[in-house]
């Protein structure tokens, strides 16, 4: 058998305990973890979920993407924050037998993101490094507030990166980039230009979707090594 054909496939689906099966990639090269959730219209499936597991598996990235319980039930509404956050500690917890050695962050797109801040908040996930929000919902369109990022300051110390784009109608950067600074340096915010809050970008910008992908895993990547580089004593 030929050396390309006996070698796992990238991306595989495991058992994540009662929450079902989760979609794990792992590179060979793999130096950090990501627990992935989705957002709140769209499951593990998505064309931008399996976009960016793979162009984080090419920056040395391993993602396991899991679904909520309404979406791997198959309903629309999403579930209320105690469910949703129960759902990422249990998520968290089989994570850990994927995650193998690797140091461990979780996170994910929007809703997500939010769910999992907001488990990590209300009762610290053992182990983890730190929080990437792929497009964190500060509030909703045309309703500008920051009472959804309330929780964050109970994060508190994990590091936290927030990529957002700058036409997120979801977050505006008036209103976040005072709620970051507010963090203190544990936090880091990296604006995406031209793209909006699924990470899309207008033609007319000159960019394409797969140069935002890849700004999107290098960021992350970047700030991975920066949380797990070890601290030199003077």
């Amino acid at each position: 058998m030929r050396e390309s054909m006996s070698r796992p496939p990238l991306v595989r689906e495991v058992p994540i305990g009662e929450l079902g099966t989760g979609l794990l990639a792992m590179p060979a090269t793999a130096r950090w973890f990501y627990l992935l959730a989705h957002g709140a219209g769209a499951g593990m499936r998505h064309e931008f979920m399996e976009a960016i597991a793979l162009a984080l598996a090419a920056r040395d990235v391993a993602t396991l993407r899991w679904e909520l319980p309404y979406m791997a039930a198959g309903r629309a509404r999403p579930d209320r924050p105690a469910v949703a956050e129960a759902a990422v500690r249990a998520a968290w917890t089989e994570a850990a037998a994927h995650a193998r050695e690797l140091p461990r962050f979780a996170g994910g797109k929007s809703f997500g993101g939010r769910m999992t801040s907001g488990a990590h908040a209300a009762e610290p996930l053992p182990g983890l490094r730190g929080l990437a929000f792929l497009g964190f919902p500060l509030h909703p369109p045309d309703k500008p507030g920051v009472e959804r990022a309330a929780h964050l300051a109970a994060t508190a110390p994990s590091p936290l990166l927030f990529l957002q784009g700058d036409r997120d109608d979801l977050a505006d950067l008036a209103l976040l980039r005072p709620v970051v600074r507010g963090l203190g340096r544990r936090a880091k915010l990296t604006v995406i230009a031209h793209a909006d809050h699924g990470f899309d970008v207008l033609v007319r910008s000159g960019r394409t979707r797969a140069e935002v992908l890849d700004e999107l895993a290098a960021a992350i990547a970047a700030w991975m090594e920066t949380v797990t580089r070890p601290r030199t004593r003077i």
